[in-house]
């Protein structure tokens, strides 16, 4: 299930050589349960068809505020308030100056004045038309209306120039939705993540790790990110990609980890160590590639130091410090396991993630977890995507700033 299932989306489309990348978008609207109901302008016919539109979108395309429906409707009002949220995508500069100055001569246009929900607008044009101060003035005067503009990428254009314009990335715009959509809890919150595993090299090739992706730490970036925050994350070696408006700070190992941990630390008022960091790491690094021919090699490890502990030994004697959030990721004994580390740890909370089986844990996009707080509240999570079980923490995190 997403976070998105049963949405109703209603994407506006006007007239730009973009609009074909907009056909994508729906079929990913569609993939995460949402509705979706797509209004084109009189210039978007002529870039794509209203018949491929009603294909991926599954509902008949509107094109005029004076298309004989359901006489009891008024195209215009019921269409503005039958949906959750109003993606313009791609906006032409046309479309932008008519919502700038609360024109009413399309059927798109009507739709946005009578809109009372969120409006997300997806700039596209050539780089020097939104660079020109007109269009520069229109996109202020929407932004001051409260709708979300989503910047336009910078690259090559059809016309072959390049700059500032192009449309934006599905991602881009999916985490805009959310955000569109989520609690703004978080706002005000500087919130320190770290995810991914750390790497400790024993040569310059090799080194000790584990099989930690970041996806869940990724997602709680996100979601703190879509729930008003401004987030720092500190990952390790992933292969994924910093969420959007996320500052991302890449570490190698256990030891740089603590180093911007502690760098970051007077920032935050909220810290969630969801690294799986290494506990030791080989007492010396060789400077050469270390051959095989031996049949035997030995290892002597030094342990790693415990950032999360050294936080919470920290947090005993200051007056005023994040919030601190762990995770324990356990084999057997879970729930002790969790308890004792809250405690010894001294945290605010902790995320157990049992990762005995194989729908949870490491390199899998789902989890179930097991929330324990200071207070003594425990909520089990099932099984869920990690996006959702990043915002069930973020649900229990806000909990606990209330009483902070």
């Amino acid at each position: 299930m997403s976070l998105l299932t049963d949405k109703k989306i209603l994407l506006g489309i006007t007239g730009s050589i973009a609009a074909y990348k907009v056909a994508d978008w729906v079929r990913a609207l569609r993939r995460e349960g949402c509705r979706v109901t797509v209004v084109m302008t009189d210039a978007a016919c002529r870039f794509i068809s209203p018949l491929t539109m009603a294909a991926l979108s599954g509902n008949p395309v509107h094109t005029s505020m004076f298309a004989a429906e359901a006489p009891e409707k008024i195209p215009h009002i019921s269409l503005a308030r039958e949906h959750d949220l109003l993606v313009i995508a791609p906006a032409s500069a046309q479309t932008i100056a008519r919502l700038a100055h609360g024109l009413a001569d399309n059927l798109l246009a009507t739709i946005t004045l009578a809109s009372s929900g969120p409006v997300l607008v997806c700039p596209a044009m050539n780089s020097a038309m939104f660079q020109h101060p007109a269009t520069q003035a229109n996109l202020a005067a929407i932004n001051s209306y409260g709708y979300v503009v989503i910047e336009p990428d910078c690259g090559k254009m059809a016309c072959n120039e390049e700059g500032p314009g192009r449309l934006t990335e599905w991602e881009n715009v999916r985490q805009a939705i959310l955000t569109a959509f989520a609690p703004q809890d978080l706002a005000g919150e500087q919130v320190l993540i770290t995810a991914g595993p750390t790497r400790e090299p024993f040569d310059p090739v090799r080194f000790l790790s584990n099989p930690s992706t970041g996806k869940m730490g990724y997602a709680l970036a996100a979601a703190a990110k879509q729930r008003g925050a401004t987030v720092t994350l500190i990952s390790g070696p992933a292969s994924l990609s910093a969420p959007p408006g996320v500052r991302c700070i890449q570490v190698t190992s256990a030891l740089e980890m603590r180093t911007h941990v502690l760098a970051c630390l007077d920032a935050a008022t909220i810290v969630v160590k969801a690294a799986a960091v290494s506990d030791f790491r080989p007492a010396e690094t060789a400077d050469h590639k270390i051959k095989k021919g031996q049949s035997e090699l030995s290892l002597q490890l030094v342990a790693n130091p415990d950032i999360l502990k050294e936080l919470g030994e920290r947090k005993e004697s200051a007056t005023k410090f994040p919030l601190l959030v762990g995770f324990a990721a356990e084999s057997r004994d879970h729930l002790k396991e969790g308890a004792r580390k809250l405690k010894e740890k001294n945290l605010d909370l902790i995320v157990i993630n049992d990762i005995g089986g194989t729908e949870t844990g490491f390199g899998v996009g789902t989890n179930r977890v097991t929330l324990l707080d200071r207070n003594g509240a425990q909520e089990e999570v099932p099984l869920l995507s990690k996006e959702e079980v990043a915002h069930r923490i973020w649900d229990a995190v806000a909990r606990l700033t209330d009483n902070r």
